[in-house]
């Protein structure tokens, strides 16, 4: 129980700052500088600030960067790359950038971080490619009250448990930091939400997602299977969904309501249906990768290949449940 205390006291202190620093910018009117109008894609019907990632960043840094001097390499350039793309995803938001440059500055930041584990080249280029992924998925994914916060709550704290009495109490320390921060944001975004996280939010939350699960592989703290059965519910709906557009000549990069979260919300099921049913979904994936993290690596991937095929099965049922749906 002491091994708890370290984590679950930097958690608390993370969604204690995020929450203060996004209530006093919701207070002071200063959020409103920055709002997510109501589009013909949108799941929402009024103006809402887009600055939760501000509050996320603020609650992660202030608590791991006093541990900055005895962090590892690779955490403390993921810290530094969290930073970078959380400033330049609030100026996509607040100005709008290229989506071709967008991915050269999510590329960039996964190859400084992966450089620093030492891989072989083929290891490195398919890591690379795994974070830039993680950092547009969780941006796909957050469209929806509560969606990605949540995802981020059980993610971040799960691997903060996993690491928790390892040999790596930063890692779990930072883990809890952002699962904590997380939890401040989404206390605000609940449905109906009273903020948004933004590209500011998502982008980071999804690169640091990939790049604590590599750090985690790369020291033993667990296979692979571990954190993509931890995130499956984002990254199945995030690339099923991709292959089925692209599958059909759409273009990859626009921006689209096709998600089967958007789906759901807009077929009646509303945001708080929505929102408690992925957290069901994310809670089952999270109890199962703990309880199968001890198992050998290649039962881990049997029970990843197990629930893919399972929620294959279900967003197959799914989809063709709402395609008849009146959805325009």
């Amino acid at each position: 129980m002491s091994g708890l205390l370290a984590p679950l006291g930097a958690a608390g202190l993370a969604a204690l700052i995020t929450l203060g620093m996004l209530a006093w910018l919701l207070r002071t009117g200063a959020a409103t500088r920055l709002l997510d109008r109501p589009n013909h894609r949108s799941l929402h019907s009024r103006a809402t600030p887009r600055i939760g990632g501000i509050g996320i960043l603020g609650g992660l840094a202030l608590v791991v960067l006093p541990s900055w001097s005895t962090l590892a390499e690779p955490l403390r350039l993921s810290l530094v790359c969290y930073a970078v793309l959380s400033v330049v995803s609030l100026l996509d938001d607040a100005r709008g950038l290229g989506a071709a440059t967008r991915l050269l500055i999510h590329l960039g930041a996964a190859l400084i971080v992966v450089v620093s584990f030492g891989l072989s080249p083929l290891a490195i280029a398919l890591a690379v490619i795994g974070l830039a992924w993680s950092a547009n998925l969780f941006n796909f994914m957050d469209g929806a009250d509560g969606l990605a916060g949540g995802m981020a709550v059980v993610g971040f704290g799960t691997m903060a448990l996993a690491l928790t009495g390892t040999p790596e109490p930063d890692a779990s320390i930072m883990a809890a930091a952002t699962a904590g921060a997380a939890l401040g944001f989404l206390c605000l975004n609940l449905p109906p939400a009273k903020i948004f996280m933004g590209d500011s939010g998502s982008v980071p939350l999804g690169f640091l997602a990939a790049a604590l699960g590599l750090y985690g592989w790369h020291s033993s703290a667990w296979s692979l299977a571990f954190p993509l059965l931890i995130f499956l519910p984002f990254w199945f709906d995030a690339t099923s969904t991709l292959l089925i557009r692209t599958a059909r000549g759409a273009r990859p990069w626009e921006a689209h309501r096709e998600h089967l979260y958007q789906l759901a919300v807009r077929s009646g099921l509303g945001h708080r249906r929505v929102a408690l049913g992925a957290y069901l979904l994310m809670l089952g994936c999270a109890c199962t990768a703990w309880l199968a993290r001890s198992w050998s690596n290649q039962a881990q991937w049997l029970v990843l290949s197990c629930a893919v095929a399972a929620i294959g099965g279900i967003a197959a049922v799914a989809r063709r449940r709402l395609g008849k749906i009146d959805l325009s």
